[in-house]
């Protein structure tokens, strides 16, 4: 006779809380699958493809802003050619002299090929790097899924404005806060109050951090929209049910530059 232990996951904390109750007999001779624990670990849906998207953010000295998107403009073919472009904005609202990018990659493998091709490209170095770089006060990445729920959308025309909206979301990962999440995002996108490109989840840089990318036609038609959204007693039931898991939130307003493919 042995005291049964029951593991369980804190949502509120991440920790493993173990309970002991009565004892309970055990079958020594029973087979090994019989005597794994009973608790299921896990934050929540797990990436099922290698397939990854990495969020890139440029911060570009103020007088250098119009010389960076120009060069970058003329050269960002050697860059494309070798690993695919999501989109190239420039960032207007909610941040000044700002590049913000997203480039896709089967596998952390073929980053980790591209990027050390591109460091042996002389016409990439001498052409693009060694001009763009002084031009830059710092540089970010992240590492990001698509939710499972989620994938790249199209914008419903050419132009417009996108806002990226990146949500910091309190620690326990998606199994204490996904649903809720899920429920606020899909209260703005099923009604149409905004067109959901995609929403990305944080692997590499701050935990808990996601990211929905959304297209307006014009920043007033995005205002419009934002203000008919605030009246609508479904977005917020949502909001006010996915707020009680989010820490901060950032909005940015970009444009799309003239090579970007979501334009």
């Amino acid at each position: 006779m042995f005291p049964e232990v029951i593991r369980c996951f804190s949502p509120v904390t991440s920790d493993v809380l173990v309970q002991v109750t009565q004892p309970m007999a055990i079958d020594l001779c029973s087979p090994p699958s019989s005597l794994q624990p009973r608790a299921h670990f896990g934050s929540g849906p797990q990436q099922k493809h290698r397939t990854f998207y990495e969020l890139r953010t440029y911060c570009i000295r103020p007088d250098q802003n119009a010389a960076f998107l120009k060069l970058t403009n003329e050269k960002i073919h050697l860059r494309t050619a070798h690993s695919e472009l999501v989109g190239y904005w420039s960032v207007e609202y909610g941040g000044l002299n700002k590049a913000f990018h997203i480039w896709k990659y089967d596998s952390y493998a073929q980053r980790a090929e591209v990027r050390a091709t591109l460091a042996q490209d002389p016409a990439w170095v001498s052409e693009y790097l060694s001009k763009a770089l002084p031009m830059l006060t710092s540089q970010d990445n992240e590492v990001t899924y698509m939710v499972p729920w989620s994938r790249l959308q199209s914008p419903l025309q050419e132009g417009g404005v996108y806002e990226l909206v990146s949500f910091q979301m309190r620690p326990g990962g998606p199994a204490v806060w996904g649903k809720a999440f899920q429920a606020a995002i899909n209260a703005h996108d099923a009604p149409g109050y905004g067109k959901l490109i995609g929403v990305f989840h944080c692997e590499f840089g701050l935990q808990n951090r996601v990211h929905a990318l959304w297209w307006f036609e014009s920043p007033d038609h995005r205002a419009e929209i934002r203000h008919t959204a605030h009246h609508d007693a479904r977005v917020v039931a949502a909001v006010r049910n996915n707020i009680v898991n989010l820490d901060s939130q950032r909005n940015q307003l970009m444009l799309p530059c003239p090579f970007s493919p979501l334009k």
